[in-house]
């Protein structure tokens, strides 16, 4: 298979060939001449990326109040349609499993049903001597990041996070972290509900920017302390960055993700009325347009270095059987469908970030940063098939009626993108076609 006449965005953007071989790229020239019987692909006038990674997804997730409308199955299809060739899930285990058994009920929910390609975080949800033995296995299982939480009644102590960091240190594995003040937020809750204000409207409220920074800022001292890489995920704020800033300057080694939830929306949305405003129930929620700009700004400056999406697909139904409470409210929002296509709108179009830059962000940075390049992320000779055809002149209006993600809204409801997904190759293998989905279960486990 040869694909043609397309602008390949490599470390610069040409006008380039790229010949397949099986599931690899085999070469990749000026005016390169199909075989006898080859199949050739037309990308006149579209960019040819690396599939995309998005390495911050729940799919097929319950909680204590809800379950995802997305499975695996769903997931997937709706992450290959809009340009996402790999997920990094997470293994969220009960606290009485062990690292071994969550990442083999996980397998056991992906079964052959993946669309997409992809690949696990380990959650810790505790850390004990057994755990600590455990967590060096978890490389041969092909897993090479921790997600610990800093906030909800799951989040590791002091002293977990800093004995899990010198055990990440010793196999040389990354932690990440939901960084948010865990103590701080119970009290904010427990005052708002003694004045009854215990409703959607006061989702940022319950969240301030405060406790992400202070966490980001005890995390990266107890980095410090252990000499080892941190990763942020979904930073939302000002002073979230800042404390980024700051650690880097210190000498530690911080990493940053965010999300285009982060770069469209503000908290304007929490003055929606009703219930209706649950939809917009997510933590980190959205902020304020300072914020906002920051956030943008660490984008395109480098200083946030993925953009992955928190895909969290509970229902406007599940998060209306809260009936307002907000302590009740199932948190999280959709998104996997539409990273790609918003990413490009915001950043490339509205802020003339580079295609290079684009491509580091939403794919070859986060495969280099989970030990998944060069087999993904980049476009060069060895490397996976894995291609997004993308038409620039292309666009739609992103509905919770044409979404492909199984669930019944969108946060971005009457969004207009600039461009959209063509066609997308896995391995060598189309599976999008003119933005259909034409070849099912063709995503495999990135180890």
């Amino acid at each position: 298979m040869i694909i043609k006449n397309g602008n390949v965005v490599t470390d610069k953007v040409t006008k380039q060939d790229i010949r397949l071989e099986g599931e690899l790229i085999k070469e990749i020239g000026l005016s390169l001449e199909p075989f006898e019987g080859e199949e050739v692909i037309d990308a006149t006038g579209c960019y040819v990326f690396p599939g995309f990674i998005d390495a911050h997804t729940h799919m097929q997730m319950t909680n204590p109040i809800a379950s995802t409308s997305d499975d695996y199955d769903s997931g997937t299809a709706a992450a290959v349609l809009g340009g996402t060739t790999g997920i990094i899930n997470f293994c969220t285990g009960h606290p009485d499993m062990t690292l071994t058994e969550s990442y083999e009920e996980e397998m056991r929910r992906v079964g052959n049903r993946a669309n997409c390609h992809y690949k696990f975080h380990m959650e810790l949800v505790k850390v004990d001597d057994k755990i600590l033995e455990e967590m060096p296995k978890m490389k041969d299982l092909g897993i090479h990041s921790f997600k610990i939480y800093m906030a909800y009644g799951f989040r590791l102590s002091d002293k977990e996070i800093y004995r899990a960091l010198q055990k990440a240190k010793e196999c040389n594995m990354l932690v990440e972290s939901h960084c948010e003040t865990g103590d701080v937020l119970e009290c904010i809750m427990e005052d708002l509900v003694k004045e009854g204000k215990n409703i959607p409207q006061y989702q940022g409220v319950a969240h301030p920017a405060e406790a992400e920074a202070e966490s980001v800022a005890r995390l990266s001292y107890m980095a410090k302390l252990v000499d080892v890489p941190i990763h942020i995920v979904h930073l939302s704020t000002k002073l979230g960055l800042e404390e980024v800033r700051k650690a880097r300057n210190i000498g530690v080694d911080i990493t940053a993700e965010s999300c285009p939830q982060y770069i469209t929306l503000d908290d304007s949305v929490y003055k929606t009325e009703g219930i209706e405003c649950a939809k917009y129930v997510y933590a980190p929620p959205a902020r304020g347009k300072e914020d906002k700009a920051a956030i943008l700004e660490g984008l395109l400056h480098g200083e946030i270095q993925t953009m992955a999406t928190d895909h969290c697909s509970f229902s406007y139904e599940d998060k209306k059987k809260s009936k307002g409470d907000l302590t009740k409210i199932a948190g999280g929002i959709p998104g996997v469908e539409h990273r790609v296509p918003i990413s490009y709108t915001e950043l490339v179009v509205k802020n003339n970030m580079s295609e290079v830059d684009f491509v580091k962000l939403l794919a070859e940075n986060p495969a280099k940063l989970y030990d998944i390049y060069p087999q993904k992320g980049v476009l060069q000779e060895g490397s996976d098939g894995d291609i997004v055809i993308y038409d620039p002149e292309g666009s739609y209006e992103i509905s919770a009626k044409t979404q492909n993600q199984k669930v019944d809204f969108t946060p971005y409801e009457g969004y207009i993108t600039s461009g959209k997904v063509r066609d997308v190759l896995l391995q060598g293998k189309v599976v999008v076609k003119d933005g259909k989905l034409v070849n099912k279960y063709q995503g495999t486990y990135m180890k």
